[in-house]
């Protein structure tokens, strides 16, 4: 049948395509042929939710409209012809409104980078219009039928670096029909006092029949019920059934063949190849149908998961077996990857691939088979048989369907049908591979007096554990049945299974992945024959509760008052413009990083893949095109320090960078890196320094400059001579931890005339690329302006690893006097990034009896990477936080190592985080050691005024600045903190397979203030413009400026100028605008900037001051708008500079904290949930408390990440082992804190701050800390329970690693504690 050109809709836009490549994705099309900007490319593997659209799909027989999320970076834009495609921006906008989404994530203080907002707004949005068609009652006005548990659910697939979730989720919430409007965290719509009613009608409106779009009518007139492309034109085939894919295949054998059904999995493999003929499969019938009858249901290969999950679903007459299918199936990947990847391709990837798929281990358990085409064969397979297959994506055949059977347990009063799954994975929802999967089936009966339970048959599955796939362990389901379950029998079932489920070699964690399947098959069976009630796995679902106390203040009005954060509703719609959003100019090239695979290699050559040049490629750039009289420099820190732009015939490390290849396409670009070749040379080189012990050994230290050397405090000799105990060369570890902004680096290059360059990037140093585009060009930097108007999210990664991008594209455009834009994918990204700095720390301590420190030895070993980068500053960053206990006498000897790794850098409290750990981790060992209550310990090392004037001189401030005491006293009441730690006791002595822990955690965390630029302009209408050298990356940098500068200008006291807010713009950093920016952090620079604002806006009112003056003593009265059309008339100067330089004595202070943290660990996976958190922070009085909030609970919940998800290593040849998002796990919605309550404290008037403001952008990091110290308490317990079994006497102590994955806490719980726990019920204990 002919086919037609590709038609859709966008936003209610038609958009026809007449030729296209099929390799295009909706991403791709969006973005570089449409003006809608909301869909973000965060990782390009459908792992992070940045990229999601809604997709409209109208069946002109049925009449009716299918609407679901997809990933756009994955969906092939010939897959969607006849749809409607639905973004952020086409939901509402600046022009005509914003949708009641984009306010009330607004309101709600939810968009802080704003960079993953439109998503999460398109996930808000498809939750919304799936609830509309549901049976469900009419809701109230405003709400919605959407319950608060599907309104918790609805983002889990989406990540956020910035905010914590919980405003989010909050947002979310408030259009669930069952909210309780009262339980919602802070937001601009409700006041405390205010009555529900009152709250309610405060919300923005929200009406599903004015908010909820309608499928295009113009696109349903073009769609017939067989809407296919001309396949001459697309190369893009749809067969209409199986004969015809029968008749393309065999025409096309000599031909490389795409089969297409949702092409999810190009998001794992990364495929990159260009197939000559793409088949979709999803118009057959037999593909794409669910079809029941009385022994079963099949279900289609092309069926997407999200339909299979809901036809099970309604099966459940059945029994419960398809509804735990499908409860299971809904927590492979996310919503948005099930939405439009099929049941089919997952097992296909399961069988050809060794994918580790959690669908081919459910339907093992339940004997599920397939059926497949063989040329013009069709045959049906056991499940089972089909898996162990050679490849079937090599050879002919095309799995059809998947049948799965009935079942229903044999006839009999006393026979039952028993079935489970089990996951073991870091997230509990979604959006990760698991470490394990497992489903049993099992028919029992039972029998005798003792009602003892005999197993008729049994069905047991693993996958994802390591091997080729997934297996049934049919020893054990041999020697299980027909036999009486008891411990024995379950200890030798037990046993065998170490012997089935073996790890590959080069599978992680292997021991662990053994155990969780034993432990799964125990937890299976063992309720069975428990008559102990020892069992208490079974946990129902928690949904997410907060409560926030924020103190607002009107002394410096509108300063303190919780603005909404400026543009928020702006980046919910997606019209916030990144540098990736900036439209590409004619003749704009597009440049990717060639990065070296070796860690120590001499360069020998660079080409291509067979020396073909890749499609599209116009330049390879080397350190050779640097211009004569310019450097090789990459970036510049404050000190002056600068690295290479480019490796010069040698590479030091894996992940620097040696070329950088210029192409037509951002897609052509990124896939000639990945096909370059870089020949290396090693001969009569040394071996690469790949550890801080290589680098001691070697002596390869970077120079630490005297000004950061740590000074000893007191005398450490002494102090030991009078510890009554003392643990000597303790040692542990830190590792490294990523950036995860969801905007990777990014930056475009314009040449312009008479030798100049203006470059557009996200960096949270403009001031200083500039300078570096400069110097490695050799031009003047007059003849260089960098431009920044904001950053999706930094955390420091964007400082001076944000600078070799933006330098390398001023490089380009230089030489080939062409824009060149260049946005890194996500794997150069993480490869280049380098981080966190990982350590090795070394201790001696002295204490007393009643846990007392006397004295503190440290020699730290710092890993910094090939290139120093601001690495000799990170003994400096540490000491701050390492002071926060009187530790009596104190000496740090720390070694900033050289190493062939790639190169380390800021991150977000950078040095601190581990400086305050490094006391926590002290503390613990010394209560551990004296078997005392840690937190009593914690009590006793706190400082009092005079220690901590002792370790901080003159930045401890006044006595009344020291708020920490009191800090810790209210916490402890108002979380219940004594009568919790009471119950977890309780729990603990109660409950085998489970275990709690609670931890207090102080911090001091001191900061810095720096000089910042800042400019304020009145324009004729009375409308203003504030120009900082800060930058907003999310942290409300400008929204405070915006409230200085109306407090600033307000001064005035005209009429009208109490309402100035609204008339006052920040702008963009312009380095030509604005010298002397610095750098954007270390917490200060919004109040830093707010400052340098004050200073414009005190210039501005004292100039109209006195021509004020004169007005009134004519008229009386005079407001804003004429007061400045006066000024113009008089000439008076309205545009005021001043560069806030802060007093030496007074620069640098002290933040304070307290959280309380609790944990539970489950003994069995090692998975730890996070019940609660509690936080006190002290933000004097804060400028804005609902920003204050935000990065409060953002901080919070990154450091949950660095101490219990993120790992971020290298292998044993340097190179970056998690690349992605498939194996980088940032916390998300299911792994915060379930209740989260946080209190922004007021501490009064400061003198020394600016309006009496503390910090708030890294010192709750810290804080974090008290859910490791929680989950190693709850270990500790779970420990002296496996000491108390085997009757060893204590435990000897043991060190928790940072992160605390489940794999560390399970080898600390115990590998064979249900080894243990069976062998002392054999034994009858």
């Amino acid at each position: 049948m002919a086919g037609g050109n590709l038609v859709f809709a966008v936003n209610g836009e038609r958009f026809e395509v007449s030729s296209v490549n099929p390799s295009m994705t909706l991403l791709e099309f969006l973005r570089s042929n449409t003006d809608f900007r909301s869909v973000k490319l965060g990782c390009g593997e459908g792992g992070c939710g940045a990229c999601i659209v809604l997709l409209s799909k109208y069946d002109p027989t049925s009449d009716r409209v299918d609407d679901f999320t997809i990933n756009s970076c994955l969906t092939l834009l010939c897959s969607i012809n006849g749809c409607s495609i639905t973004t952020s921006e086409g939901l509402g906008n600046t022009q005509k409104g914003f949708h009641p989404i984009h306010e009330r994530i607004a309101g709600f203080h939810a968009s802080q980078c704003g960079f993953c907002t439109p998503g999460m707004c398109i996930s808000i949005y498809s939750a919304l219009l799936n609830a509309n068609k549901s049976n469900e009652s009419q809701p109230s006005p405003g709400f919605s039928k959407m319950p608060v548990s599907e309104a918790e659910k609805s983002i889990s697939g989406n990540l956020c670096r910035c905010t914590g979730y919980r405003p989010i989720v909050d947002a979310c919430k408030s259009f669930a029909a069952d909210a309780d409007i009262e339980d919602l965290g802070f937001n601009s719509f409700c006041k405390r006092g205010e009555s529900k009613e009152k709250m309610i009608a405060n919300l923005p409106p929200y009406n599903p029949k004015v908010h909820l779009l309608n499928f295009p009518e113009f696109l349903k007139k073009e769609i017939v019920p067989y809407n296919v492309l001309d396949q001459a034109k697309y190369s893009w085939n749809t067969p209409a059934s199986i004969s015809e894919l029968q008749n393309i295949l065999e025409g096309n054998q000599a031909a490389s063949v795409n089969l297409v059904a949702g092409n999810t999995g190009s998001g794992y493999y990364k495929e990159q190849e260009r197939y000559d003929i793409y088949i979709d499969l999803t118009h057959i019938p037999e593909l794409s149908t669910i079809r029941k009858n009385d022994t079963g249901i099949e279900i289609g290969a092309a069926v997407t998961i999200s339909k299979a999950i809901a036809a099970l679903k309604e099966e459940s007459k059945f029994g419960n077996i398809f509804t735990k299918i499908a409860s299971h199936m809904e927590k492979v990947a996310n919503n948005f990857i099930r939405n439009s990847g099929s049941i089919g391709g997952n097992l296909v990837m399961a069988q050809s691939k060794g994918f580790p798929s959690d669908i081919t281990t459910v339907l093992l358990a339940v004997d599920a088979s397939v059926n497949i085409m063989n040329g013009e064969k069709q045959e049906k397979l056991r499940l089972e048989d089909f898996l162990g297959l050679p490849s079937v994506l090599e050879s002919t055949k095309v799995l059809l369907s998947v049948e799965i059977p009935f079942w229903n347990a044999s006839t009999g009063a006393n026979t039952d049908l028993i079935f489970e799954t089990y996951r073991a994975a870091p997230y509990p929802l979604a959006s990760t591979l698991p470490y394990l999967n497992a489903a049993f089936l099992a028919q029992v009966s039972r029998h005798g007096s003792s009602n003892d339970i005999m197993v008729d048959k049994c069905l047991l599955s693993f996958g994802s554990y390591g091997g080729e796939h997934s297996i049934r362990a049919t020893q054990i389901e041999e020697f299980l049945t027909r036999k009486v379950l008891n411990h024995a029998v379950l200890y030798e079932a037990v046993r065998l299974l170490g012997n089935i489920v073996v790890p590959s070699e080069d599978t992680s964690y292997p021991e662990y992945r053994k155990s969780l399947a034993i432990g799964f098959l125990f937890e299976f069976f063992y309720p069975l024959i428990a008559t102990d009630n020892h069992f208490d796995l079974e946990k129902p679902p928690t949904l997410l509760s907060s409560a926030q106390q924020l103190i607002e203040s009107n002394e410096y009005f509108p300063v303190g008052e919780p603005v909404i954060k400026v543009g928020a509703a702006m980046q919910a719609s997606g019209e916030a413009i990144f540098v990736d959003d900036i439209p590409s100019l004619p003749k704009c090239v597009h440049g990717a990083f060639i990065c070296s695979t070796q860690p120590f290699a001499r360069i020998k050559s660079i080409g291509f893949k067979e020396n073909v040049i890749p499609t599209g490629v116009l330049a390879l750039i080397t350190v050779k095109d640097i211009p004569q009289g310019g450097q090789n420099i990459a970036y510049l820190t404050s000190d002056l320090d600068s690295g290479p732009l480019f490796a010069d015939e040698l590479a030091e490390s894996t992940g620097q960078r040696i070329a950088l290849v210029v192409a037509d396409t951002q897609k052509h670009a990124d896939i000639a890196a990945s096909l370059a070749i870089v020949e290396y040379d090693m001969e009569n080189l040394d071996t690469p320094i790949l550890s801080v012990e290589d680098a001691v050994k070697r002596s390869s230290f970077y120079e630490v400059p005297s000004k950061y050397y740590l000074p000893p405090i007191g005398d450490v000799s002494i102090g030991m001579s009078e510890a009554d105990f003392k643990i000597l060369s303790a040692v542990f570890r830190l590792g490294s931890q990523y950036f995860f902004y969801i905007e990777p680096q990014a930056a475009l290059a314009l040449p312009d005339e008479d030798n100049c360059v203006e470059v557009y990037t996200a960096s949270q140093a403009p001031q200083y690329t500039h300078t570096v585009i400069a110097n490695c060009l050799g031009i003047q930097e007059h003849n260089v302006r960098v431009i920044t108007r904001r950053v999706g999210g930094g955390f420091g990664g964007k400082t001076t690893k944000s600078t070799p991008v933006a330098t390398a594209c001023a490089l380009a455009a230089h030489k080939l006097q062409r824009p060149v834009k260049m946005y890194l994918n996500r794997k150069t990204d993480m490869v280049m990034a380098g981080g966190r700095h990982p350590m090795k720390i070394t201790y001696n301590v002295g204490f007393k009896s009643n846990g007392k420190i006397t004295a503190l030895e440290l020699e730290i070993l710092i890993d910094g990477g090939f290139d120093k980068d601001v690495s000799p500053k990170m003994p400096n960053f540490m000491w701050g936080p390492m002071r926060k206990y009187d530790w009596g006498a104190m000496s740090v000897d720390v070694k900033v190592c050289k190493t062939n790794l790639p190169s380390r850098t800021t991150m977000r409290a950078p040095g601190e985080l581990q400086g305050s750990y490094i006391g926590e981790v002290i503390i613990e060992n010394v209560a551990s050691s004296l078997n005392m209550d840690v937190d009593a310990v914690r009590k006793t090392n706190l400082h009092t005024y005079e220690s901590l004037t002792k370790f901080y001189q003159q930045t401890a401030g006044d006595r009344n600045e020291y708020t920490l005491p009191s800090i810790w006293d209210k916490l402890e009441i108002s979380s219940g903190f004594k009568e919790r730690v009471e119950m977890v006791k309780e729990f603990n002595g109660s409950n085998v397979w489970r275990k709690r822990g609670i931890s207090r955690v102080p911090i001091v965390h001191q900061c810095t203030q720096r000089a910042t630029p800042g400019k304020v302009s009145i324009f004729s209408d009375g409308s203003v413009v504030a120009e900082v050298g800060g930058i907003e990356l999310g942290q409300g940098l400008w929204t405070k400026v915006q409230q200085m500068t109306a407090y600033g200008l307000g001064l005035i006291k005209c009429d009208g100028s109490e309402k100035l807010l609204e008339k006052i713009r920040v702008v963009q950093a312009d380095t030509i605008s604005l010298t002397q920016g610095g750098l954007t952090n270390g917490s200060t620079t919004s109040e830093n900037s707010c400052a340098a604002i004050g200073l414009c806006c005190e210039i501005l009112v004292n100039r109209l001051k006195p021509m004020m003056d004169k007005i009134l003593e004519k008229t009386g009265s005079v407001n804003w708008d004429t007061l400045v059309t006066q000024a113009y008339a008089q000439t008076l100067s309205l545009s005021a500079s001043a560069f806030y330089v802060p007093e030496t004595s007074s620069k640098d202070y002290l933040n304070y904290g307290v959280a309380i943290s609790e944990v539970e660990v489950n003994l069995l996976t090692g998975a730890t949930e996070i019940l609660r958190s509690d936080i006190i922070y002290d933000c004097g009085k804060s400028l804005n408390p609902a920003v204050d909030l935000g990065q409060i609970e953002g901080a919070f919940v990154q450091g949950i990440g660095f101490f219990m998800l993120e790992e971020y290593t290298t292998d044993e040849n340097g190179l970056v082992v998690q690349d992605g998002t498939w194996n980088y796990k940032i916390p998300t919605v299911d792994t915060v804190p379930k209740q989260f309550n946080v209190e922004v404290l007021n501490s009064g008037y400061h003198k020394n701050r600016v309006l009496s403001s503390k910090a708030s952008g890294e010192p709750p990091l810290h804080l974090a800390s008290s859910v490791h110290c929680a989950a190693r308490s709850a270990i500790r317990e779970a420990r002296k329970q496996i000491f108390a079994w085997n009757k060893d006497g204590s435990d000897p102590g043991f060190e928790l690693p940072v992160p605390a994955t489940m794999p560390v806490v399970k080898e600390l719980c115990g590998l064979q504690i249900v080894e243990k726990f069976l062998e002392l019920k054999i034994a009858g204990k």
